[in-house]
């Protein structure tokens, strides 16, 4: 097997969370926000207080958690590292994605809601009729921020040795070889680079709506 399928094989790794971490983390972000901005005091305290833990500890440090603890305390560890790896970073970028989600709906003037009501519009159609294209269009800059750091971010599984990229270009390395280490580089660069053209297109396109 040649050095550049290896890298190829270990990237579908990194591609894989990465996707996988966005499929299941920006609903559940959204439920977050949900909770964190619910009328019920128990609910938005504790709603509130886990994104605080998980937004002030290391990603690193959570990995390290969801892989070790689920065996050491119940017995029945994670079926795959990846899935460790998974679970750990749906939960750190739910969270981040929640405070983005929050910050762009509160940023929606109390006026929009008055003038739905005005309408008879009930407060579900005054979210997704008046309220969520705004927020759409305020939340793409620090989301489109967040997604590109998690690119880079999946090269942490590497901890509870997921085969990544740069693990696989770790091994490499070992042998002798530093041009797979930089040649990883490449990879992330062209990946996120088309990220940054797609959320620059997608932000054009929101530009007719002027808030």
């Amino acid at each position: 097997m040649t050095v550049s399928t290896t890298l190829l094989e270990g990237f579908w790794e990194n591609v894989k969370l990465f996707g996988l971490t966005l499929v299941f983390a920006l609903p559940i972000g959204l439920l977050v926000t949900f909770c964190s901005m619910s009328k019920i005091p128990p609910v938005r305290w504790l709603s509130k207080t886990f994104v605080w833990i998980i937004r002030g500890t290391p990603l690193m440090l959570q990995l390290f958690v969801v892989f070790y603890v689920p065996g050491i305390v119940f017995g029945t560890p994670m079926k795959t590292r990846l899935m460790s790896a998974l679970v750990a970073f749906v939960i750190n970028y739910s969270c981040y994605f929640s405070e983005i989600y929050r910050g762009g709906i509160e940023s929606v003037s109390v006026g929009q809601h008055e003038a739905g009501q005005v309408l008879g519009m009930t407060k579900g159609q005054i979210f997704f009729k008046v309220v969520l294209m705004q927020v759409v269009k305020k939340i793409i800059p620090p989301m489109s921020n967040e997604i590109i750091t998690l690119v880079k971010d999946t090269s942490l599984a590497r901890v509870i040795a997921v085969s990544e990229i740069i693990m696989m270009a770790d091994r490499f390395t070992a042998r002798g070889l530093i041009w797979p280490l930089f040649y990883t580089g490449v990879f992330f660069l062209i990946f996120n680079g088309l990220l940054t053209i797609l959320f620059s297109k997608l932000e054009k396109k929101l530009d007719y709506y002027k808030v």
